[in-house]
């Protein structure tokens, strides 16, 4: 055992005790709205690991102080709190903002609420079995150090070692909370502020201020390169390739419309941004992989570590589960339903390698890798196309947040098997909260999907790549075609010179998955997230220190705080018209 990874390790006083199990389910009710509210709006996602950390230790370490027979709160149930809680977030990985609308987009059928769990949760418990059986051969490669996972232990050990320290931070996440769902709710409820744009012209190419804190905390996350690849992105898709397309006529308007003209326009403009971002992710990920497999043999170490035997009952059940599932839900055939296991296995490990090497789960190249090998094995099937890659795709996601999770545990002396029943826990809660959240928000994915106010970019992404798998290149229109080959041409230019030049070189080159989430995007989200950055930007070159020890807080507010009055405005509409 490498010697890092045992030096922060403590002896356990409490560990998965009642109220670690609880908080972490609250967290986990409270946060994963959040994640879905903003997966169907930026198709990207937050990790809750952090702010679960912090409010739990600010809870129950407050309570001990003030009661002379509370119980501290122990470095153990902080990471069972986190586990539970991050668990319930990671939820989405499940398909919520992305196969499971695309199926109801390209097949208008709507799963009802309690298949929909059953489904998300199934995927999600085939993820975590497959994390316990690649822990050994992955936590013991001294060239995998799983950045995110370190992050959250730095976090859990700074807290516990400078007490005030995370009081400070939890009362700045806090603020940031309430601010960004107190702008939410006058936008709601009181005063609609009002999109404002420069022109006429401008606002029907979506140029208009959209006043959206959740968009500057994503913003303040991403950091400078991203924002301004987005802000690029959104200038020449919006601003160069929308307006020629429409003088050429190849999109057409609908007669006396006015406003912005999202819905029509990105129906062309995703096919060079979705080439782009899956062909960039597909060429790093293969670099990746090869440089992964090259200094593992250079050191003289194995690639894959067999496995000592476990608790191989979880693992069928979560086999018969996703396979009688896409049988039962999906009309798929159970013996091709079978073939989506070995692709997870496959695909979960190359997940979890890529993220223990880089930080950077790389969910839609293996979502998109996985509707690939279906579309070769099973061509012009949309269910199993969607469904079948989302079993793949969907536990290779779940899989790298809980490797994440074992790496921290194994740091700290914390037991795996109470981890993986934490994660279980957190999965069980998440599906059912998720799927409910996703209801509320859009219960009518045919017209408000792919839209200005729910974009939904990774449904457009899924979409995109089954319809082309299906009916193939020669349904979409000439223009069409030359977009997918020049933006998959940059992309893979792109993804290569990322994966191989060096670092300090790398850096000035546009994010690919930024530049084509900017044609899937409207520009008023682009402009704002680019704004958040910039303005973090700012600020860190003028207080470092501060916006080391704030930035990333107050940010998760700020998405909190929307994100949670959102997906409540919604219940409230929905309750309305009962």
């Amino acid at each position: 055992m490498d010697q890092t990874s045992t030096s922060h390790a403590r002896p356990v006083e409490r560990e998965f005790s009642p109220r670690a199990v609880i908080t972490g389910i609250v967290l986990g009710i409270l946060l994963t709205p959040s994640n879905v509210y903003a997966g169907l709006k930026i198709g990207w996602s937050f990790n809750m690991s952090i702010i679960a950390l912090l409010v739990g230790y600010g809870v129950w370490q407050g309570l001990a102080k003030r009661s002379a027979v509370g119980l501290p709160w122990t470095l153990h149930e902080s990471n069972i709190n986190q586990t539970v809680a991050s668990a319930a977030a990671s939820i989405i990985s499940g398909g919520l903002v992305a196969p499971i609308p695309a199926y109801t987009l390209l097949t208008g059928q709507q799963l009802d609420a309690l298949p929909m769990v059953a489904w998300v949760f199934s995927v999600s418990f085939l993820g975590i079995w497959i994390a316990w059986y690649l822990r050994p051969s992955l936590l013991n490669d001294k060239a995998l150090r799983f950045p995110e996972g370190m992050a959250t232990l730095e976090t859990l050990l700074h807290i516990y070692n400078h007490g005030h320290e995370a009081a400070t931070r939890l009362k700045v996440l806090l603020g940031a909370t309430l601010l960004s769902g107190l702008a939410k709710w006058v936008d709601s409820f009181v005063w609609a502020i009002p999109r404002w744009s420069p022109s006429a012209q401008l606002e029907r190419l979506t140029f208009t201020a959209d006043p959206s804190l959740l968009l500057v905390g994503f913003g303040g996350i991403i950091g400078i390169r991203v924002g301004l690849t987005l802000l690029l992105g959104a200038l020449l898709a919006w601003g160069g390739l929308a307006p020629w397309l429409l003088v050429n006529g190849l999109v057409q308007l609908p007669p006396g419309s006015n406003g912005p003209q999202f819905a029509v326009l990105v129906e062309w403009l995703l096919w060079p941004g979705v080439s782009l971002m899956v062909c960039s992710t597909l060429a790093s990920l293969a670099i990746r992989l090869w440089a992964l497999h090259a200094s593992t043999r250079a050191s003289g170490g194995t690639t894959w570590a067999i496995p000592k035997a476990g608790p191989a009952v979880g693992f069928l059940l979560a086999i018969v589960l996703v396979v009688s599932l896409q049988a039962m839900l999906f009309g798929i055939n159970p013996w091709m339903a079978l073939l989506t296991i070995p692709l997870a296995i496959c695909l979960a490990a190359v997940a979890a390698r890529v993220v223990g090497a880089t930080g950077i789960p790389p969910i839609g190249a293996i979502g998109q890798l996985s509707q690939l090998s279906f579309g070769i094995v099973a061509p012009g099937q949309v269910p199993i196309n969607l469904m079948s890659a989302n079993t793949a795709g969907g536990s290779a996601g779940q899989c790298t947040d809980l490797m994440n999770d074992f790496k921290v545990g194994r740091a700290i002396g914390a037991t795996p098997r109470k981890q993986l029943l934490a994660q279980t826990l957190g999965i069980f809660i998440g599906s059912i909260v998720g799927v409910l959240a996703y209801l509320a928000l859009i219960p009518d994915p045919q017209t408000m999907l792919l839209t200005e106010e729910w974009p939904a970019p990774a449904v457009a992404t899924w979409k995109a790549v089954a319809q082309t798998l299906t009916h193939g290149l020669d349904s979409l229109s000439a223009s069409i075609r030359w977009a997918i080959f020049i933006g998959g041409f940059a992309g893979l230019l792109l993804g290569i010179l990322d994966s191989l030049l060096p670092a300090h070189r790398a850096r000035y080159l546009p994010s690919t998955a930024a530049l084509g989430l900017a044609f899937v995007l409207p520009a008023s989200v682009s402009l704002m997230m680019a704004l958040g950055a910039v303005l973090t930007w700012l600020v860190s070159c003028r207080w470092p220190s501060l916006t080391e020890r704030f930035a990333i807080t107050a940010a998760a507010g700020l998405i909190a705080g929307e994100s949670i009055t959102g997906v409540g405005a919604s219940l409230w509409e929905m309750l309305g018209n009962l």
